[in-house]
């Protein structure tokens, strides 16, 4: 059997996160960790956040940069959330001007280059994340209701709620409660 060069294993890793890698992946396949510093050293990855790098020949996506927040907090529990997933499930005009992203309430980010997020601290079940193009989000039903609760106003909530349950993303009874749940907090 053939043993796979580091380079390769973090390849077959960035492959799957547009192109890529982290020093917890390298930890994750047993690598030692300054092995990411001497591929970027060489020129074989690119650093493009702290603890973030990415090999530079695989191709640019339109998802590129939303990995790339998630991959940025350096934690695996990381995921879009609130403006950015009502975005990215394209089930509303809105358009945020930053990537939303939620950790648990029990971490906290230190780490510099953070001025194109918004984070947000919440702990959430295992039924409210998702993936959005591989991407940890969280569900729509979970984005809905980050969004009554963060203030996104009613026409895109109520635009998100009609979409999402015509498209069969929302249940019936979920986009009875979160229609509730908007109600109350207009009137609220």
């Amino acid at each position: 059997m053939v043993k796979m060069t580091a380079r390769q294993e973090l390849w077959n890793v960035a492959v799957e996160q547009y192109g890529y890698v982290t020093k917890r992946d390298a930890d994750e396949l047993d690598l030692d960790r300054h092995t990411v510093e001497k591929l970027a050293g060489r020129g074989l990855l690119e650093r493009v956040a702290h603890g973030v790098y990415r090999f530079p020949e695989l191709p640019v996506t339109e998802y590129d940069t939303h990995m790339l927040a998630v991959l940025w907090t350096g934690r695996p529990d990381a995921c879009l959330s609130h403006d950015t997933a009502l975005a990215g499930y394209d089930v509303c005009d809105i358009n945020p001007d930053r990537i939303h992203l939620t950790l648990p309430k029990r971490e906290r980010i230190r780490r510099n280059g953070g001025d194109r997020y918004v984070v947000h601290y919440q702990d959430l079940a295992p039924d409210q994340l998702g993936w959005w193009h591989r991407i940890p989000t969280v569900t729509l039903p979970t984005a809905i209701d980050q969004g009554i609760a963060s203030g996104i106003p009613t026409y895109l909530l109520r635009q998100a709620l009609r979409t999402g349950r015509d498209r069969g993303l929302l249940t019936a009874a979920q986009a009875a409660t979160l229609t509730d749940d908007l109600e109350r907090r207009d009137v609220g």
